[in-house]
């Protein structure tokens, strides 16, 4: 899969091409994807995404912009393991927000990229201000494929619920929308070892999410081993302004350090709270073992 950060002077093949944000990659992002790969497959078409770095709300209300479900790289892999070819990975700033409907149609998706079949969701909306939609692609002989929304019970698939789902650790609710399991990726990194100083050792993940949609402590699998997770500030030991993946592996003593690793998260134990003390903190360490040992007995996995 070719990753590009710029669009090419222009495209040597001409493409299939679906555009969006695609946070969490869940189930109606899936459809668009699926659509692409097939009719760009009967077209003998290349199937290229284009998504967006930072997400525009990020960019233009920074202070109320939504969570991160995945980071880049992690929608990255989920390209790659879907069969995606190309993947333009656009900075978004005031001059790309800049760009007309006009020019985006015309110069970028027409010549630069050699579009050639457009995949989008039915609310796609696209140059300054979001000024134009599906209709000026059709008026500008787009061969374009429009995928219908996907409902669970009722309710749009969004990224959105799926963050509602996260907070209130509804982790069942969370693999429906998503088609799989949450988790997050990154790489095992040394820590100041204080989990080890007070009998539980963690690896500490490198995270790339600023901030989670999610936060507290839980029963976690690191790739294929269980563990007890706590993704948070660490409010008893001093309280840190960038939130920490750790992960207590159960039964488990190997040097893992800079391996990049997938957390799976599966059932929220507790919220995180500061304790009086150090040997509170233990206690409840102790408690949470028991509990994500008991659970994963339960769950034979």
């Amino acid at each position: 899969m070719q990753v590009f950060r710029h669009f090419p002077i222009i495209s040597i093949e001409p493409i299939g091409l679906t555009i969006g944000n695609f946070d969490g990659i869940h189930i109606g992002h899936q459809a668009l994807i699926q659509k692409l790969i097939e009719e760009s497959k009967a077209r003998k078409l290349i199937p290229s995404v284009m998504t967006f770095e930072p997400h525009p709300k990020e960019f233009f209300t920074p202070e109320n912009a939504p969570s991160r479900l995945t980071s880049l790289r992690e929608k990255l892999e989920f390209f790659l393991s879907y069969g995606i070819k190309k993947v333009f990975v656009c900075a978004f700033n005031q001059k790309f927000a800049n760009i007309s409907s006009n020019i985006f149609m015309h110069q970028i998706l027409k010549e630069q990229l050699q579009a050639r079949l457009i995949i989008v969701g039915d609310d796609f909306r696209f140059g300054t201000k979001r000024s134009a939609g599906i209709e000026d692609l059709r008026k500008n002989l787009f061969e374009l494929f429009e995928v219908s929304r996907v409902d669970i019970d009722g309710r749009r698939v969004s990224s959105s619920i799926i963050r509602d789902h996260l907070k209130e650790g509804r982790f069942k609710d969370v693999t429906h929308y998503l088609g799989r399991p949450y988790m997050i990726s990154g790489k095992v990194v040394e820590g100041d070892k204080r989990g080890r100083s007070m009998g539980f050792p963690t690896a500490n993940i490198h995270m790339k999410h600023i901030r989670p949609a999610l936060t507290g402590v839980y029963a976690v699998k690191l790739g294929n081993k269980n563990g007890v997770a706590n993704l948070g500030v660490r409010p008893t030991i001093a309280g840190i302004p960038k939130l920490l993946l750790e992960v207590h592996l159960l039964n488990f003593n190997e040097d893992i350090y800079r391996q990049h690793v997938q957390v799976t998260f599966l059932e929220k134990i507790r919220d995180e709270i500061k304790f009086k003390n150090i040997d509170a903190l233990i206690e409840q360490i102790k408690k949470d073992i028991l509990y994500a040992t008991h659970y994963f007995e339960k769950q034979r996995i």
